[in-house]
């Protein structure tokens, strides 16, 4: 919305400020409202007829009159509004134009413009005071301002107007830098709310059954899929074929992965606590380095028949549930299963290396977890250490179970 200042034509005093909007004649008919005159003629401060109502801009100073050819009222009042200090500030302010060259452009406003919506910023004070600041000018007497016109030209629309409007191809970014030199501070705040809010929010909610199973049915089945770091917390991914798929690093805390089909997926450093995955298929699972403390893995299927080994290296297996799994040579080296439940596991070959296999000195013999378990008929004499029931086995060899 535009603002223009009305006097009637010859005077330079009892003006009004008035919205502009509509067509001329609106104009005039508000004109003879608040002047109380028949308005017929409207002029610019140079004498020139205005009759169409787009060449007016923001705070324009127009004279108005009742037919009569226009009185240049500065004649009279004062010879030059500029330098005569007898003339009121507001007059001078108002129809003081100017010509700023901003980076080779120039752009023209009045000093009221620049002094009034923000006194505080720094284009107030360098035109406020005449000379004040020492403003270089160019040959055209146009004050020279070094910085870009593209950024500069929503600010001066803003200080005309009060609405931030920036062109397709200007980045918001550059405006709000130039906005901070100036010291333009509610400006600053406009722009920072917008480059905000039209910024994709940071969203960190989990996946749901349904946005899967979409990203499935539109990846081939021989691509792979990739799911590196994304959040399935809580997510039912229950029965899916998710055969070979990347869920490195993936959060599937509390997933519950019942009865899926694992085999060949990549689940290394993925936090896996708390999930169920009882009745998988993890044949050839790489899970090295995760973090599955408290997840239940009854009835799981580790062994390959292609001959693949399930890699669980590293993995965090503290309380786990394993109890009816299948785990014929799995790696489980340097795992953590502490208080694990491996009752009925079938552990043949699988590599236990530095395994740490302790569980509660405190649990009855009879109430071990390890009960019914087929351990490995050998295993290997890198074997360190490995505590079960309190005991420590070194260097140890196995014979037939018993």
């Amino acid at each position: 919305m535009k603002r223009v200042t009305l006097f009637v034509n010859g005077t330079s005093s009892n003006g009004k400020v008035v919205a502009l909007y509509g067509s001329l004649t609106d104009l005039l008919s508000v004109a003879s409202s608040k002047l109380g005159i028949r308005a017929s003629s409207v002029y610019n401060g140079t004498g020139g007829l205005i009759d169409d109502i787009t060449l007016i801009r923001d705070d324009d100073v127009l004279y108005v009159s009742e037919g009569d050819s226009f009185d240049d009222a500065s004649k009279t009042k004062c010879a030059d509004p500029r330098d005569d200090p007898g003339c009121p500030d507001w007059f001078q302010t108002h129809t003081d134009w100017l010509t700023l060259n901003v980076g080779g452009c120039c752009f023209t406003t009045t000093r009221s413009t620049l002094v009034s919506k923000e006194p505080a910023s720094m284009l107030a004070h360098m035109f406020r005071d005449k000379d004040v600041w020492g403003n270089k000018q160019d040959s055209q007497g146009a004050y020279l301002i070094d910085r870009s016109p593209g950024y500069f030209e929503p600010i001066l629309n803003y200080l005309r107007h009060g609405q931030l409007i920036i062109n397709d191809g200007i980045n918001p970014l550059g405006v709000l830098e130039e906005a901070r030199f100036f010291g333009i501070e509610q400006l600053a705040e406009q722009l920072e709310n917008l480059i905000k809010s039209s910024q994709p929010a940071d969203d960190h909610s989990p996946l749901t059954r349904k946005e899967f199973v979409r990203f499935l049915l539109a990846t081939p089945t021989k691509s792979e899929l990739r799911c590196q770091g994304l959040n399935f917390s809580g997510a039912d991914l229950s029965r899916l074929d998710l055969r070979y798929i990347n869920f490195k690093m993936a959060n599937l805390r509390a997933a519950n992965l019942t009865h899926a089909n694992l085999s060949g997926a990549n689940l290394e450093r993925a936090d896996l606590s708390s999930a169920c995955l009882d009745g998988a298929n993890l044949q050839g699972v790489k899970m090295l380095c995760s973090n599955a403390e408290g997840a239940s893995l009854r009835g799981c299927n580790f062994e390959d028949p292609a001959g693949v080994k399930a890699n669980m290296e590293g993995a965090n297996l503290k309380g786990v549930d394993m109890e009816g799994s299948q785990m014929t040579g799995i790696n489980l080296r340097v795992a953590t299963l502490k208080n694990a439940k491996l009752k009925n596991c079938n552990l043949r070959g699988a590599t236990l290396a530095g395994t740490d296999l302790e569980v509660n000195t405190h649990t009855h013999t009879h109430k071990t977890p390890l009960k019914h378990s087929s351990l490995p008929l050998f295993l290997p004499l890198s074997l360190r250490t490995v505590t079960c029931l309190g005991v420590i086995y070194r260097k140890l060899t196995f014979g037939a179970p018993t």
